[in-house]
């Protein structure tokens, strides 16, 4: 009964809340004004505790622009903690934009679609990135292009990192951030998280969206890290597949430490 009304209790605040600050974001989106940036923040921030997720960050967003930070991908929680802590847009799949509610929630945001199957348009995709990269946006990739069980980091793919390179031409410096980004979920109630909660905090893909909200609800106390590496320098010297090797060590490196406690 208490896991029931705890979760109406969470549909009715996040609803008014939204009601409230949509129409907002639609008008700065529209006008472009500061806010589109910073209102999406605060609603995630609520989210994440309305939900009962703790988020303990370690390090901070590299300071210089433009700025693409690479992040492990375990469940659509990883966007609700890293919208928390920081103005950020997302580069997305095309089918989120079909999703309920979360569909609305991602446009409101200036996400970034992309449709991984069509090879010729990946130009223009990674051109519209490398735009919102130039124009002062912190944008997110999910390289490995999928969500894994959160223990372990699944090979990234380098294509997207192309973002980077075209970026730079558009950059004052001539130079492109890149910053990895691990995010661990460590604790349940108050306990080390192993690998037999893990599905709470990850998001299997045959588990329906509805049903692992729900079961989030129902525990209401997940605790997640997130750490910011040190970034890497993208100029037009650099080697993209060089530079996603670096990426890609620095965020299994920063995971496996955090999930075995070593940090």
């Amino acid at each position: 009964m208490i896991n029931w009304l705890r979760i109406i209790l969470f549909a009715l605040v996040l609803a008014l809340a939204s009601l409230v600050l949509m129409p907002i974001q639609i008008v700065c989106l529209w006008l472009d004004l500061k806010p589109r940036r910073l209102l999406p923040r605060y609603w995630h921030r609520m989210a994440c505790y309305l939900l009962g997720i703790k988020v303990r960050v370690h390090g901070m967003p590299e300071r210089r622009r433009p700025l693409l930070l690479c992040a492990n991908h375990a469940s659509w929680k990883d966007i609700l903690v890293l919208s928390s802590v920081a103005d950020v847009v997302f580069v997305a799949k095309s089918e989120v934009k079909q999703w309920p509610v979360f569909g609305i929630l991602a446009r409101l945001q200036a996400s970034i679609f992309v449709v991984r199957e069509q090879k010729r348009s990946t130009g223009k995709q990674v051109s519209e990135i490398g735009q919102r990269l130039a124009c002062g946006e912190i944008v997110v990739l999910f390289p490995e292009g999928t969500t894994s069980d959160g223990n372990r980091l699944l090979e990234i793919k380098t294509s997207l990192f192309g973002a980077a390179a075209s970026a730079v031409p558009h950059s004052p410096t001539g130079m492109v951030h890149v910053q990895p980004v691990a995010i661990s979920y460590t604790g349940i109630h108050g306990m080390p998280m192993g690998r037999f909660n893990r599905p709470i905090a990850a998001w299997p893909g045959d588990t329906g969206l509805v049903p692992h909200l729900l079961g989030i609800l129902r525990e209401g106390a997940i605790e997640v890290d997130v750490d910011f590496g040190e970034a890497v320098d993208y100029d037009h010297h650099t080697n993209r597949k060089e530079v996603s090797r670096v990426i890609e060590q620095r965020i299994r490196s920063m995971l496996s430490d955090r999930l075995r406690g070593r940090a």
